[in-house]
């Protein structure tokens, strides 16, 4: 069986009667057994997606199936799953069990998406190279001795891999579209707000956002329209109606494109990405958009207000996890404060505590106003700098990454440079705008090159379509 890259390939196959839907999910489980070690999954769901694929064929052939019927997804291990284990990759939620299902799952069920399993991510969604992660990192398909980036490493290497059609995965500072950048997928991270965060696991609550990792436009089309939308149970989504995604595909438009400066002429910037967009550039211009470059002169802010204000979230979020509530209780204790304190010893990783003492850090007495109320004046800031440029362009353009997928174990010890590797997708993350990271080949060792576009707020629809335009 052929890799399948969207959607409508193998809707038109089932419809054929030349595929059945449990068929295609036998393949893809042949293909995980095939590619373990890769350690993309956390856990695969046997027993339930072959219910689930069963019912789907037998709604498909009798004309009632929804519209992601045919679809074999992943959905990253920060997402609850009712009856199913959830762990963010962690020792503290091992073995734990969800007894409700988050929103962006329950619109896959009712669109009869079949959910293969769990996806590999680094602990807490904290990471920018699946290394984190309490089951050992993901391993990136192009060459297993490279990460495929974080935090959704598993995520996009399941695509990557071929184990499944498409995954979900979230977005904090980059999580979506720089693991979708180092394993050559498409990954988008729509505005803030447009789908709900019900059921997901939090990290920074004012940046995460859920979204699809594909190999098609039209498949992250398609999965946006059905996961975006108003939802009682999360009052930070926005009520705006949701636009037909997929119809906008062909609208095909001249547009003003901002090229931010400072990215490009970055001396972090690897020689062969910046190559390869510059000869996108040209491109574009060849194609009739007009290319124009911007400075930003707030780079430098970006990832210290990043990293201020989403550990310090990070910090109150993760307060809960506490031994008596839920999650890894140590057994030993013989007080309630002992019981804390071995509790969440034991039970987060050396990433995750790093970033729980920071954020505890910038907003005790003392540090508030000096850390965290600052970073929240220049994430003001950025947003205003951002709603400036798009009052005369429609996207701006940058890479998603300084380099391609690294070494597993290169950068660990160096939380700096760990850190500074988000230096390009933080930005959409901070102002809240939707942001994709469209592949851009190989280079000259056979790694992924990618760039990113920026869209204004709840312009998903403009950024679907010129990306469907771009990658023809």
């Amino acid at each position: 069986m052929k890799k399948y890259s969207a959607l409508k390939e193998i809707q038109a196959l089932i419809s054929q009667k030349q595929l059945t839907l449990p068929d295609l999910l036998a393949y893809y489980f042949k293909q995980i057994s095939a590619n373990e070690h890769l350690n993309a999954f956390n856990e695969v769901f046997f027993y339930s997606a072959e219910v689930q694929a069963k019912a789907v064929q037998q709604r498909i052939e009798q004309g009632t199936a929804g519209k992601l019927a045919g679809m074999v997804i992943g959905i990253k291990d920060n997402i609850c799953y009712q009856d199913h284990k959830v762990t963010a990759s962690s020792k503290m939620l091992d073995g734990f069990v969800s007894p409700y299902s988050s929103t962006v799952v329950q619109r896959l069920l009712e669109e009869d998406a079949v959910i293969i399993g769990r996806l590999n991510c680094d602990e807490f969604a904290m990471g920018g190279s699946n290394e984190t992660s309490y089951f050992g990192p993901a391993k990136n398909a192009a060459n297993p001795e490279l990460v495929p980036g974080g935090s959704s490493g598993g995520s996009a290497v399941a695509v990557q891999a071929d184990l499944c059609l498409a995954a979900l995965g979230t977005d904090t500072g980059g999580s979506v579209r720089q693991p979708a950048a180092f394993c050559g997928q498409i990954g988008l991270k729509p505005t803030y707000g447009r789908i709900s965060r019900y059921g997901v696991i939090a990290y920074a609550s004012s940046f995460d956002q859920v979204g699809p990792i594909t190999s098609s436009v039209e498949d992250a089309a398609l999965l946006l329209q059905v996961l975006a939308g108003a939802d009682d149970h999360d009052s930070t989504v926005s009520p705006l109606a949701v636009p037909d995604y997929p119809a906008q595909l062909n609208e095909e438009k001249k547009l003003n494109i901002a090229v931010l400066k400072e990215t490009i002429e970055s001396d972090a910037l690897d020689p062969e990405i910046k190559a390869a967009i510059l000869k996108s550039i040209a491109d574009l211009k060849e194609k009739g958009h007009n290319v124009a470059y911007v400075s930003f002169d707030l780079l430098d802010y970006l990832v210290p207000a990043y990293y201020i204000l989403t550990t310090a979230e990070a910090s109150s979020n993760l307060s809960r996890y506490d031994g008596v509530h839920y999650g890894h209780r140590n057994t030993e204790a013989k007080s309630l404060t002992e019981l804390y304190k071995r509790s969440r010893a034991e039970g987060f990783g050396e990433e995750v505590k790093k970033r729980i003492l920071l954020g505890t850090f910038v907003l005790s007495a003392g540090y508030y106003d000096a850390y965290y109320q600052k970073a929240q004046q220049v994430r003001r800031l950025i947003r205003e700098k951002m709603d400036h440029l798009f009052e005369d362009y429609d996207l701006i353009l940058s890479p998603v990454a300084p380099t391609t997928a690294f070494k597993i174990g290169d950068n660990v010890q160096d939380a700096l440079v760990m850190y500074l590797a988000d230096i390009f997708t933080v930005l959409p993350s901070l102002s809240g705008n939707p942001a994709i990271a469209l592949p851009l080949g190989n280079n000259t060792a056979g790694l992924p090159l990618s760039i990113q576009f920026t869209a204004k707020h709840f312009e998903e629809g403009k950024l679907l379509a010129f990306s469907q335009a771009f990658l023809k």
